[in-house]
């Protein structure tokens, strides 16, 4: 890895190259999920998840601060983090359109806390919304894992800014 000495103030970073290379870095892609108080279930794709600790048991995403789901993330609020298999493109794609109803067609049951668990997916976190912290154009939220689920199947995986498949050692 190379590295660039700075000198002075640093430059604000080109936005299209910033993106483009953030793009090399593969990703899950997730489908992070709720409902709100009338029980209405309402959910967006996201690959910007990663664990955060182990005691407690944390998790976080990040969502961009346009987003109109993200009200429904308050802290306290139950969420529902599901890895999608990677068969479930079309439901990543759907939960990434600005559609009325992203549910529409889409199994799914309630989670242990009342979140929409999607079937299919090989891993799901069940979790309360811990803290939301601010960065950038971004909110990160920061949720307590209080249930898990595994299911076997290999990952939907987003690389260079398309979706791609993982490939077994020849």
């Amino acid at each position: 890895m190379s590295s660039q000495k700075a000198s002075g103030a640093a430059e604000p970073a080109d936005a299209a190259l910033f993106r483009r290379v953030c793009s090399r870095f593969a990703t899950g892609v997730t489908v992070v999920t709720t409902r709100s108080a009338d029980g209405n279930p309402h959910g967006l794709t996201v690959n910007s998840f990663t664990s955060v600790s182990l005691d407690p048991p944390l998790v976080l995403v990040s969502i961009d601060a346009r987003n109109q789901v993200l009200e429904r993330f308050a802290e306290g609020a139950s969420l529902a983090i599901n890895v999608l298999a990677e068969d479930q493109q079309e439901i990543s794609t759907r939960f990434a359109a600005t559609v009325d109803d992203r549910f529409g067609g889409v199994r799914w049951a309630p989670g242990l806390l009342g979140e929409p668990v999607l079937d299919g997916c090989i891993a799901c976190f069940e979790c309360l919304v811990d803290k939301a912290v601010e960065a950038g154009d971004h909110i990160i939220v920061i949720a307590v894992v209080k249930n898990m689920r595994l299911a076997d199947g290999e990952p939907l995986v987003f690389f260079d800014s398309a979706y791609r498949r993982l490939r077994s050692p020849d």
